[in-house]
């Protein structure tokens, strides 16, 4: 593994030439730093899907314009209005009011991605800017070089082989000799249309990126120092994890905590990089470090809450003593590309819980399921997962958990598939205080 770091910036961290100029500051400590992956500024992605939904009113398109417009022209006139910098951008704007003018017409997944991905393409090139009027000598690169992927525009998914072949090519001699600048969030499908990974892309570009160069480390650098016990919106008390599991950081990420994109952790696991979060904003606060393994491995490290929840509860006689009946029913979700978060089963029904559920369990769906049995549908829930080591295997775990939950209406369980989290939901209502309550009774100052 080489000593290259790759470091990668949020949208609140480039918002503006001042927080671009602590993120300039933060790579120029650190001479191994030789990748900086960005997202686009703050806002400027809402502004750009709202342009590629296909906005019919030339009025309301030209507000959005001139938003957008306003936030890079503001990052310019700090960088003093570069002649060919301040072209280059006017030229990404008029391309981005053509896209738009275009998909008020006829939007398309594949014109949404050209037109989103304009944010990261506009952020990267101001930063090279910065940077270079700094004295830190840096060039532009168009990830979509190597970011090779698959043509599922919106969510498109990485060609790991040819990411992999055209990082070796193309990407690491740049990096052998000096800073390279490029986007997250954004790649190409083979015949060369723009893609994107999804909303919170970015961080899981980096990660890849780090793991076809064999990096020796990937920085996250957003908005808070760290990963938290808990999200200290909901509970004051939360503090900062100085260092933290693959395991446990992966459980976090999925059931909720926002302050690392689910995906993200694969390809550091896959080649056992380690991953620091930290903020941008006050860098010498210092931040948690995830890897393989740590010395400390508490019961209980942390708690994360996901709301908007869906319940679904599906009941059939034909379950009884039967075979077939759960495969029909997740063949039905998987061909909606549903998934499923947890589980439970009893002789004649099974309940099952959809992240955000409510977009995905489409009419369709729903006639679908109901031939095959009766369908309850339930919203207005969340789910809580409290993340630890051997929680499965430590006598009295439960008990300890539920004896702090023992005045709450808990609607499903699910402990014993890992011995790194104990999940259950509950009306959303009560969420925060079930939160507030197991970090007072189980994860003390």
């Amino acid at each position: 593994m080489s000593q290259l770091t790759v470091a990668k910036f949020g949208g609140t961290s480039v918002a503006d030439a001042d927080a671009m100029s602590r993120c300039a500051a933060i790579l120029e400590q650190n001479p191994n730093t030789r990748l900086a992956v960005l997202s686009a500024s703050s806002g400027v992605t809402n502004l750009l899907v709202a342009l590629a939904s296909g906005e019919h009113q030339p009025d309301s398109r030209a507000r959005l314009l001139q938003q957008l417009t306003g936030i890079q022209q503001g990052i310019l006139d700090s960088l003093g209005q570069p002649e060919m910098l301040t072209r280059h951008i006017e030229e990404i704007l008029h391309h981005i009011k053509e896209l738009a003018d275009s998909a008020a017409i006829s939007p398309t997944k594949a014109l949404h991605d050209e037109i989103v991905a304009q944010g990261e393409l506009m952020s990267t090139r101001l930063f090279v800017e910065l940077l270079r009027q700094r004295g830190t000598q840096a060039i532009w690169f168009d990830v979509r070089k190597v970011m090779r992927t698959d043509d599922r525009f919106s969510r498109a998914a990485p060609d790991l082989t040819a990411l992999a072949t055209a990082a070796e090519e193309e990407l690491k001699p740049l990096c052998d000799h000096q800073l390279v600048v490029t986007q997250g969030f954004i790649g190409a499908a083979h015949d060369g249309r723009t893609t994107t990974l999804g909303r919170g892309g970015s961080d899981y570009s980096a990660a890849l990126l780090a793991e076809a160069l064999n990096a020796a480390a990937v920085e996250i650098w957003t908005d808070v120092p760290g990963i938290y016990t808990t999200d200290p919106r909901l509970v004051s008390e939360a503090r900062a994890i100085p260092e933290i599991s693959f395991s446990e950081a992966s459980e976090m990420a999925t059931f909720g905590a926002k302050v690392l994109h689910p995906a993200t952790l694969q390809p550091a696991v896959r080649r056992q990089i380690p991953v620091f979060v930290g903020s941008s904003k006050a860098p010498e606060a210092g931040g948690t470090w995830i890897r393989n393994s740590t010395p400390s491995q508490p019961l209980f490290r942390a708690l994360a809450l996901r709301r908007n929840q869906v319940l679904l509860t599906l009941t059939s006689q034909s379950m009884f003593q039967a075979h077939g009946f759960l495969a029909e029913v997740f063949g039905i979700l998987a061909r909606h590309k549903i998934s499923v978060d947890l589980i439970t089963t009893s002789e004649i029904s099974v309940s099952l819980t959809l992240d955000a559920g409510a977009e995905l369990l489409t009419e369709e769906v729903q006639a679908e399921l109901s031939k095959h049995c009766h369908l309850k549908v339930e919203h207005g829930l969340a789910l809580v997962a409290l993340i630890g080591n051997r929680m499965s295997e430590v006598n009295g775990t439960g008990s300890r958990v539920f004896q702090a939950l023992s005045d709450v209406n808990i609607r499903m369980i699910c402990y014993g598939a890992s011995p790194h989290n104990l999940c259950f939901l509950v009306e959303e209502d009560v969420a925060g205080q079930v939160v507030a309550d197991l970090h007072r009774e189980l994860l003390p100052a």
